[in-house]
């Protein structure tokens, strides 16, 4: 048996086959019925022509034909292909031809825009149809029925040998750019991802077996609830880290504040993952809308956010209605794993950029000639971490040499851009990401610390904050608000409130009220739609 990650979950069915392993919108699978059924679409696959190392896309909401994909494309040493749902067609096009994809599996809702760019596209050899209860035209495709296809397939696990050297591919969100596909070895990924590297005890484990191990230790199976899309890596690592320690996962196909909590007095479920505000925020107010005793909420006992901000006034709130609820805030990258983590307490949210946590093994901060900096010198560097990281960026050899870099000493690292402090006692502040950070007469402002200080106005219901051009100190901060219903906050309001918070250079200078907040599927800020708002106001104020 290797670190390979279709090993290490075959490993858990011949263990756990019985146990209910995947609940989404209705269909259940356990861990022996979820073998099948992924038995069955890979033999599909290898009869289509797919061999290892081929790229298949996943193009659905979540459910549990995503999953089935994900492991059958694993099973035959293949690579699947995170694409996110949002995309028109011209990013499809890109994705498809950056990833170099030859077979696709599709939710029948999409089947249009996958038409639109079918002839641009020659690597494309097959594709599936997950039928999805719309009635969508797939004119244009040659898209097999999925169920039809499993049917007629080898239910058999005879697939030969697999490596720890097989790939993972992550493509990126791509809210500063267009997303980027992070190639990590299976190996890797699952030290730095997938549950190698237990974050309470920073420990390795010692042999892959040991997975299983540890989920027949446990005396009761966890039933896991991540809200985020499947194309999300947090969601992915919770659904395959869960699948081979013997863990339950329940899967909503979108995110609805109200269906989260009817699923965990449904399901039982026993831990949330959300990302950030923009999961957190909804959650509290369905409850405001419905009262809090309306769900039997007593089999909920630990609530996890990564991946985006998690304001302390947020924090504070889940805090004051669940006080036995245990709440822990993780930092990472698809570039480098998890860095951290922290168990947040009550009265201990102050902010300083992002969370203060306990560095994962392997995590540094560096300054600029790549040394790490000395706890508790209050210098600013970038986190980093080595050893199990990423091999490249797909097909984009220049972001990789910026991204995965070699020490003078040798020691390589992957450094994403966020930038960071290494406390006295050797926990690391998380400051945010450089491309975005905003230069203000020559200090250094990020964007996250102003964005938790504003969310905390009373009046505001959520906030991007971006830099814009300033004549005087090259930029100044722009927050982009979405007010609460039947407020209308005003710059000097939100200046007020600010001060008392950070410090008066971080408070924002300009503020434009919009209707909506863009953000991903994730919860993560669209700062490229936050400056063109931004723009346009200007523009319209000169034209005046």
């Amino acid at each position: 048996m290797e670190y390979n990650l279709a090993d290490l979950f075959e490993h858990a069915v011949d263990h756990f086959g019985d146990r209910e392993y995947v609940v989404a919108e209705g269909k259940r699978r356990t861990y022996a019925e979820m073998e099948e059924r992924a038995n069955r679409l890979a033999h599909h696959l290898l009869a289509q022509g797919v061999e290892p190392g081929d790229h298949v896309g996943i193009y659905a909401y979540n459910c549990v034909e995503w999953v089935e994909t994900l492991w059958a494309v694993f099973k035959i040493r293949a690579v699947w292909i995170n694409i996110n749902y949002r995309y028109v067609e011209d990013e499809l096009r890109y994705i498809f031809d950056n990833a170099d994809l030859v077979a696709l599996v599709h939710a029948r809702e999409f089947a249009p825009r996958i038409a639109a760019v079918r002839d641009t596209l020659p690597q494309l050899r097959h594709s599936i149809v997950i039928e999805d209860g719309t009635d969508v035209p797939l004119e244009g495709l040659d898209s097999v029925d999925y169920e039809e296809a499993l049917a007629a397939a080898s239910p058999e696990r005879d697939f030969g040998p697999r490596s720890p050297d097989d790939r993972y591919i992550l493509y990126t969100g791509g809210t500063t750019g267009m997303p980027k596909g992070v190639v990590w070895r299976q190996e890797d990924v699952f030290f730095a991802l997938g549950g190698g590297i237990d974050p309470v005890t920073n420990t390795r484990i010692d042999r892959p077996e040991a997975m299983v191990e540890k989920g027949l230790a446990n005396p009761m199976q966890m039933t896991m609830m991540p809200i985020a899309p499947l194309m999300h890596g947090a969601s992915q690592w919770s659904v395959m880290g869960g699948g081979v320690v013997g863990n339950r996962v329940v899967l909503m196909a979108k995110f609805d504040p109200k269906r989260v909590f009817e699923l965990v007095e449904q399901e039982r479920v026993t831990a949330i993952m959300i990302t950030g505000d923009a999961m957190a925020r909804p959650m509290l107010e369905a409850l405001d809308e419905v009262g809090p005793d309306t769900y039997d909420l007593s089999s909920w006992i630990a609530l996890s956010s990564t991946a985006a901000l998690f304001s302390p006034s947020v924090k504070e709130d889940f805090m004051r209605r669940f006080p036995n609820l245990i709440v822990t805030e993780a930092i990472g990258a698809s570039e480098s794993g998890s860095n951290g983590y922290t168990m947040i307490q009550a009265g201990k949210t102050a902010m300083k950029g992002g969370p203060t946590v306990t560095a994962i093994r392997d995590t540094v901060v560096l300054d600029d000639d790549l040394n790490p900096i000395e706890p508790g010198s209050g210098k600013v560097g970038k986190l980093a971490r080595k050893g199990n990281i990423p091999i490249e960026y797909y097909k984009d050899p220049e972001k990789s040499a910026a991204t995965f870099v070699t020490a003078p000493d040798g020691t390589r690292y992957s450094i994403p851009g966020d930038f960071a402090t290494i406390e006295a006692d050797g926990t690391i502040t998380l400051l945010g990401r450089g491309s975005v950070s905003i230069n203000s007469g020559g200090e250094k402002i990020f964007p996250e610390e102003v964005e938790g200080a504003v969310k905390s106005h009373p009046d505001v219901y959520d906030v991007v904050v971006v830099g814009v051009p300033d004549e005087r100190w090259g930029s100044r901060v722009c927050a982009v608000v979405e007010p609460r219903p039947g407020t209308t906050p005003t710059l000097e309001d939100v200046q007020t409130h600010c001060r008392t918070r950070i410090a008066g250079y971080k408070v924002p200078r300009e503020l434009h009220l919009v209707e909506k907040i863009e953000r991903s599927p994730s919860g993560k800020p669209d700062y490229r739609w936050a400056k063109d708002i931004a723009s346009s106001a200007a523009a319209s104020a000169s034209a005046r």
